[in-house]
């Protein structure tokens, strides 16, 4: 969908900081009648600029407190070798984000565990036990002042 509008790109804030919000609320908001609201809604649902809705889960409480960015560097710069990892990393359910980037290193991950002893297993049975994997580099997150995720 192009030529999203001023209200569309406030229904499109309010929602992502509140996707539970009823119509009405939202109406009111964004300076619509619940009608339009609501069609202006689903017309940005049809066209895919609002992909879904989901929880917001407190990954403390469930004893996964403990997050690190991981840069990875690949051995081997093949299509395949990328490929091979990228299937690896979806397969682990530790790594909530990853992504190929331009720089130094080839992947950026986000890594959540419970603790450091969890992350150290992550470390040394998944990614160090993959072939094109050849630099490891671990940023643990002390603290997220933003983090617009949670």
């Amino acid at each position: 969908m192009s030529g999203l509008d001023d209200i569309d790109n406030k229904i499109l804030r309010t929602l992502s900081r509140d996707g539970r919000i009823s119509n009405t609320n939202l109406a009111d908001k964004v300076g619509l009648s619940p009608s339009a609201c609501l069609r202006r809604v689903q017309a940005l649902e049809k066209s895919g600029v609002i992909k879904g809705y989901r929880a917001v889960l407190d990954k403390e409480a469930m004893d996964m407190g403990f997050v690190a960015y991981v840069l990875v560097g690949l051995s081997n710069h093949s299509k395949s070798a990328q490929e091979e990892f990228e299937r690896a990393m979806q397969r682990a359910p530790e790594v909530q984000e990853c992504h190929n980037t331009a720089g130094v290193t080839e992947y950026l991950l986000r890594v959540e565990v419970s603790n450091l002893p969890a992350y150290k297993l992550f470390h040394t049975e998944i990614l160090g036990t993959l072939p094109q994997v050849s630099a490891i580099t671990t940023y643990v997150v002390m603290g997220s002042p933003k983090d617009e995720r949670r």
